[in-house]
């Protein structure tokens, strides 16, 4: 289930330089991008979005409910925003995922028959081995 809507109109984007290696490029060139999303006064995200959110995402969110994705892995600033994007959906619908419930059901009779048939076939290969392992020695 991917997120059908565009937040791309609440994301605040700051540029700086890049740390490690890239020689020159990297003194000079602002590559790392950080993405900057206010969960709080997000007008397009529900209020159970917003604390489903807020609960899932805790360590990533500043105190002032500031949620930041970093990005300075590409030499290239557009390429860096653009994984800072496809960084902040996914973990959107990571969070978000509301996986089915279980239902518990009762095992028939067949299929204790059958585990119990399969446990027995192996005691057999494993005594069978026992008793190969006593006859060599």
């Amino acid at each position: 289930m991917p997120f059908d809507r565009d937040l791309s109109e609440e994301f605040v984007f700051i540029a700086s330089r890049s740390s490690g290696a890239g020689g020159q490029n990297v003194n000079k060139v602002s590559t790392k991008v950080e993405l900057r999303f206010d969960i709080e006064n997000s007008n397009i995200l529900s209020i159970d979005e917003k604390n489903v959110l807020k609960e899932k995402l805790a360590n990533k969110i500043s105190k002032e409910g500031i949620l930041q994705i970093v990005s300075q892995a590409e030499r290239s600033q557009l390429l860096n925003k653009e994984r800072c994007i496809a960084k902040f959906y996914a973990l959107l619908e990571k969070s978000l995922f509301k996986p089915k419930k279980r239902i518990a059901v009762k095992p028939t009779r067949a299929m204790r028959e059958k585990r119990l048939e399969e446990k027995r076939l192996r005691s057999e290969t494993k005594n069978q081995r026992s008793s190969k392992i006593k006859t060599e020695e």
